[in-house]
């Protein structure tokens, strides 16, 4: 099952999923829009729980999540809506 369709979580959970990997990564809001492909209030607004990201996006994290090996799956472990 690819990636993307195991990152199953909502609002508020997101942000904070979001927010974990990006600090992970040693990356700044404005870093991790710039790898996403999205623009700095993107990011902000998914991590203060106003928005949540497109599929796009979600496609965009879940390879980011895969490239930080185990620390990746322990993290979206911990947020991973049942």
């Amino acid at each position: 099952m690819p990636i993307q369709n195991k990152i199953l979580i909502k609002q508020p959970k997101i942000g904070l999923f979001i927010q974990e990997i990006r600090l992970l990564m040693g990356l700044t809001q404005e870093e991790f829009a710039a790898i996403i492909g999205v623009s700095f209030p993107t990011v902000n607004r998914w991590e203060n729980g106003h928005t949540k990201p497109s599929k796009l996006a979600v496609q965009q994290i879940a390879a980011l999540v895969d490239k930080l090996g185990e620390n990746g799956q322990i993290i979206l472990a911990k947020y991973h809506s049942n």
